[in-house]
């Protein structure tokens, strides 16, 4: 490390775990995250904390969450199963999987409390429709529903149009190619947040918040970015924008320099180091 230079602390951003009934190698149920999305915010200079999403029958208040995840610079809102449609009082559907009612009691007070509190928030797939959920929007169920006009987006990959001179488009451009794995998509929009990007069914591909309206970094596309961040940096750019803002508001007077720019490898060491 050079003389006189402080080792850059990586911003700290808070995962949500995903309940599993097997993983490999743990004799018992598990909780994880894929290695690719730990993979791309480590890589963008973040230091990835995988958190335990405790809430029995769905129970959990925002005050809690401020509590436990008080260390957190930043947050990421992961993909995952289906949200129960409880939360919005609509009625089950049968292509419906994935449901935990525990999880989605968490991540909704999670995002509520991100937004509430400023934190910077990057919410990926099933993370957006939790946060569109938790400010008060709604889904479709299932987007092979006839009448709808939509079909599944899972496996696609495909482009999308953003909306010129949101957020967004100031990190992936106007028509990024991205990669999508969702049945479900946003219906009613929460009254907080608007609609930044589209796919050509119309499809709402992610959300910001409208003007005025929320005072942190906050960003939500309905597609994973993680997926095919190694090779596209379009995609890497939605990690690093994230870790940028939580890097910021963690330490406003802080160099205004992409975050990842901290963290070079030392050929000599075979560290990371500044």
């Amino acid at each position: 490390m050079p003389t006189g230079l402080a080792r850059a602390r990586r911003p700290l951003i808070a995962v949500p775990a995903r309940f599993t009934e097997t993983a490999s190698a743990l004799r018992f149920r598990g909780e994880v995250l894929p290695r690719t999305l730990v993979e791309a915010i480590y890589s963008a200079g973040g230091e990835p904390l995988v958190v335990h999403p405790d809430a029995p029958g769905g129970a959990e208040c925002d005050p809690d969450v401020a509590e436990r995840l008080a260390f957190a610079d930043g947050v990421v809102l992961p993909g995952g199963g289906d949200i129960s449609p409880t939360w919005t009082g609509s009625a089950w559907h049968a292509t419906q999987y994935g449901v935990d009612i525990e999880q989605d009691g968490f991540d909704l007070a999670l995002a509520r409390w991100a937004v509430d509190a400023g934190i910077p928030l990057l919410a990926i797939c099933r993370g957006m429709q939790v946060l569109n959920v938790a400010l008060g929007g709604t889904l479709r169920p299932d987007m092979n529903d006839p009448g709808l006009g939509l079909k599944s987006h899972v496996g696609q990959v495909h482009p999308v149009t953003v909306l010129p001179g949101s957020t967004l488009s100031t990190v992936v451009g106007d028509n990024p190619t991205v990669s999508c794995y969702h049945h479900q998509c946003v219906s009613t929009i929460a009254p907080k947040l608007r609609a930044v990007a589209t796919s050509l069914d119309g499809t709402v591909e992610a959300l910001e918040p409208a003007l005025g309206q929320v005072a942190g970094w906050t960003l939500a596309v309905q597609w994973h970015p993680e997926d095919t961040a190694t090779t596209d940096p379009t995609q890497m750019r939605l990690f690093g924008a994230l870790v940028s803002a939580a890097q910021q508001a963690a330490h406003p007077q802080s160099p205004t320099r992409p975050v990842s720019s901290m963290f070079l490898p030392d050929p000599e060491k075979g560290t990371i180091c500044q």
